[in-house]
């Protein structure tokens, strides 16, 4: 992972320093509350319905053990001893005084972390594939491309105050983890005919009042020419993008009211000022951030193994398995093939049976860092589906990162069911949500308890969200359920269909919201529907496009 260097360094230290001054002026009375305001968000906290509530920058999800140890020390020391991961694979404390926040914040930068950016109508935290680096199936690694457009875009002068938040997916190749195509900018890592790497650049996606899918902008867009066609897209979006209503003020409202061609005329038209200029990125720039992202020292398993020391291991796993039932259906659900033979990619279900999903507390903080520092190179990704990653574990070593998963309470087999939902906090914690969303939440996983019958449902996404923002990506669930309030009661809009794959869609509207207590036996309707009219091994999402939503709309409102 990438490194801070001196200047880096510097820079975040003097941030620390220079919002301490800032916190200090408010709370003396001598910085205006709507001044403040502003600063603080450039610096991740909001204020939320509770408390104060500071935002981290996780940059691409990638972070260290010494990382997240830090994490769980301010989790224990200014906060309630819990932190939550986010959709943009960022962390959340929402309990932090105010008054602390300096000192949380210059913590962070002894471990080369920030909270810059996190908030604000800026450029956030670039997202990408939490398996990048390790599957086979990717371009290229997108991570020192996302790192790039870090350094790039972290205070940049001209996109500071853009009309709205910003938010950048970069995807490894085909099979889009990132769920490019619904953000202000997707890119996507292709190759031209001559087999050279570049983008494919999407623009205008979002979900939120209005969700609209990205559409392309450019088919292949040269890679050193990133910065100048993304500073292109920024200033039209910058000089066009309106100011005047902030439900309207988003990259893909403007890209709609112009169309995506006269859109794409402007940006080239501007982009002839830019390209071949200072913002060309020279493949020495290119070479040094490549750098961090060098695959680590695998074990190669045709040289570390003879045949019969590779019987013998897999002879071991069978035996581990016969002995813990439990480790073999964890080993099936929570883990997955890695590029590299004799290992295996590792999933950290951040969602507990009776637990807030994407939550975790200090002790488990602990815990994930210990396991990847002695099993997994020291690193962690977190996932936009509020889980974390271990990304590099020996096939010999998962027993031992199971039952140390086990002893954190950090095993439940649920990766990819229908209970390994994305819920965004709600009424309980945002101040602009309009129901709740985690108490919903443990009557689903209540009502779907029985493990075997969620594996026999197979892949499901469940995203839910307390209110029109979207924070949770309820459009683009394959069951999607959005809180309303109707006269003081909260009542839950299901919609069916979404993805957030390469073949991006929306969810289609089933009908009329269900009130709080029907929203679990609603669900047990449309899955009791999936079973009857699928067919052989065919998935939930693939018999909802076969089906269309009409005959779970007929079987709920009957």
């Amino acid at each position: 992972m990438y490194s801070y260097n001196q200047v880096d360094q510097q820079l975040v230290d003097e941030r620390v320093e220079q919002f301490r001054d800032q916190t200090r002026r408010y709370l003396a009375g001598d910085l205006p509350e709507e001044e403040f305001l502003a600063l603080r968000l450039m610096n991740g906290l909001y204020i939320q319905r509770q408390a104060p509530m500071l935002r981290v920058a996780i940059p691409y999800g990638t972070f260290s053990a010494p990382q997240l140890r830090t994490l769980a020390h301010i989790a224990r020391t200014w906060d309630k001893g819990y932190g939550h991961f986010t959709t943009r694979t960022n962390i959340q404390f929402n309990w932090p005084k105010l008054e602390d926040v300096p000192d949380i914040l210059a913590e962070l930068a002894k471990v080369q972390m920030h909270a810059i950016q996190t908030s604000g109508n800026c450029i956030r935290n670039t997202t990408t594939d939490p398996l990048a680096g390790v599957t086979d199936d990717e371009i290229a690694d997108p991570r020192p491309w996302c790192e790039l457009i870090r350094q790039w875009s972290t205070l940049h002068p001209e996109f500071a105050y853009l009309p709205r938040k910003f938010k950048i997916a970069v995807s490894g190749g085909p099979n889009d983890r990132a769920a490019s195509r619904v953000h202000d900018i997707g890119l996507e890592l292709v190759k031209n005919a001559a087999g050279e790497v570049g983008f494919k650049v999407l623009v205008g996606g979002g979900l939120g009042r209005t969700p609209i899918i990205g559409k392309v902008i450019r088919e292949y867009l040269e890679a050193e020419e990133l910065f100048s066609y993304l500073e292109a897209i920024l200033r039209i979006y910058n000089l066009k993008g309106r100011r005047d209503n902030k439900y309207k003020a988003r990259i893909k409202i403007l890209v709609a009211a112009l169309g995506i061609e006269e859109f794409q005329r402007l940006v080239e038209e501007e982009w002839q000022h830019l390209k071949g200029g200072e913002l060309r990125l020279t493949p020495e720039k290119i070479n040094q951030v490549q750098a961090h992202f060098k695959p680590f020292n695998y074990v190669k398993q045709e040289v570390a193994q003879t045949p019969v020391q590779a019987k013998q291991a897999a002879a071991d796993l069978a035996a581990a398995f016969a002995e813990h039932q439990d480790f073999k259906v964890w080993y099936e659900r929570n883990t997955q093939a890695h590029k590299v033979a004799g290992y295996r990619i590792v999933h950290i279900s951040l969602k507990p049976l009776l637990g807030a999903p994407g939550d975790i507390t200090d002790q488990q903080m602990d815990a994930v860092a210990d396991l990847a520092e002695a099993y997994s190179f020291n690193e962690i990704r977190a996932t936009q589906d509020q889980n974390l990653v271990l990304t590099d574990v020996q096939e010999k070593n998962l027993l031992a990162v199971w039952q140390g998963l086990v002893a954190a309470n950090l095993a439940r087999a649920n990766i990819n069911t229908l209970t390994d939902s994305i819920v965004c906090p709600g009424w309980d914690f945002c101040n602009l949500a309009n129901a709740k969303t985690l108490n919903i939440n443990e009557k689903i996983n209540q009502a779907f308890d029985d493990l075997d019958y969620l594996y026999d449902l197979g892949d499901i996404q469940l995203n839910m969200s307390g209110c029109i923002n979207a924070c949770a990506h309820h459009h683009i669930g394959h069951i999607g359920i959005l809180g309303v309030n109707k006269k003081g009661e909260d009542w839950y809009q299901i919609t069916l269909g979404g993805s957030a794959t390469e073949e991006a869609r929306l969810g289609k509207v089933l009908g009329r919201a269900v009130p709080a207590d029907a929203v679990a036996d609603t669900l047990k309707t449309i899955l009791a529907t999936y079973l009857e009219l699928r067919q052989a091994d065919e998935s939930f999402i693939q018999a909802v496009d076969r089906l269309g939503i009409q005959p779970f709309k007929e079987a709920v409102y009957h």
